[in-house]
This record gives C-alpha cells, structure tokens and sequence, in this order.
C-alpha cells in the first residue's frame, strides 16, 4: 500500500484492504471519494466543451494514402514486405563480405609480379594445348574404323616406300 513519510496515503483503501474487501470493491468505492469534473453534465452551457484535439500526422494527406494502401493490401492478403530485423543484419553482412572477398581479389589482380604473370600465361598455354589434344582424341574416337584403315594403310605404304629407295 502507498505510504508517505510512514502515513498512508489512502486511509480508506488501507482500511479495506486489511478487512480483507475484494480489491475491485475497495477501488471502487475509493474511485467514488474523488471529484469528477463538472463538463461532463450537459446542463451547464456557460462553460467551454473541452474538444478532442487534431492530430496533425493523421490529418496529413500522405499519412491518409499510406494508411488507405496498407488496409488494400491487408484485405487482399498481400503484407508489405517486411523482413525481421536478423534477417536484414545478416544479409548486410553476407554482401559485405561478398563485396570485401571482390575487393581482395581485385586487388591479388593488380599486385601480381612478372614471374607470376609468366607463369600464368605458360599455365593457359598448357591448357590450350591439352584441349587441343582432347579435341583430336574425340575426333579420332567419333571417326568411322574404314577411315582409321585407310590412314594406317597410308602410314605402312609411305613407310615401305623410303625403304625401297634407299638401296
């Protein structure tokens, strides 16, 4: 119970709630003691009716779209698209750090040394080459086995013929 300076402050409701009165009775008639104010009978016309006060936001054109939208799209079931606060927080930092791994390799690109830049070229040199190999296995694979003959009969015939000329 409220007490100021040890002195209660409501000796009526202290009272009650001691008696062991249920505390919305107490209340109650505590509510009762207090004087209500005197605009609210309609018999005085003398005095100024207190009016209810505009709020400038609501009365704003923008705040009327926006709220007039949103109650549109609550009735056809579209929510606006609002993220929870950890799912924004955690995107920002996956784009960081996708930004910040761009940047580093940026970077590793321009501070390359000559030897690096050699060896990268005699790298894709390479790789050329093994594609150009592979490229001619599977042309060798996808030919009909007449034409292979015919380049094995060529081979062993231009082999043969050096041979008889020689002597």
């Amino acid at each position: 119970m409220a007490t100021m300076l040890r002195y209660p402050v409501f000796p009526f409701l202290q009272e009650r709630y001691q008696e062991g009165v249920g505390e919305a009775e107490g209340l109650s008639r505590g509510r009762g003691i207090m004087a209500e104010p005197d605009y609210i009978d309609a018999d005085c016309e003398d005095l100024i009716q207190p009016k209810k006060l505009i709020n400038p936001v609501k009365s704003s054109r923008n705040h009327q779209d926006l709220h007039r939208e949103l109650l549109m799209n609550q009735k056809r079931g579209l929510s606006p698209q609002n993220k929870p606060e950890l799912q924004k927080v955690m995107e920002k930092r996956k784009r960081d750090q996708v930004l910040k791994q761009q940047r580093e390799e940026q970077e590793a690109h321009k501070k390359r040394s000559d030897l690096e830049i050699e060896l990268m070229k005699r790298q894709q040199k390479l790789e050329q080459l093994e594609l150009e190999q592979q490229k001619c296995e599977e042309e060798q694979e996808n030919t009909p086995e007449f034409v292979k003959m015919k380049g094995n009969l060529r081979r062993t015939k231009q082999e043969a013929e050096p041979q008889e000329t020689l002597p």
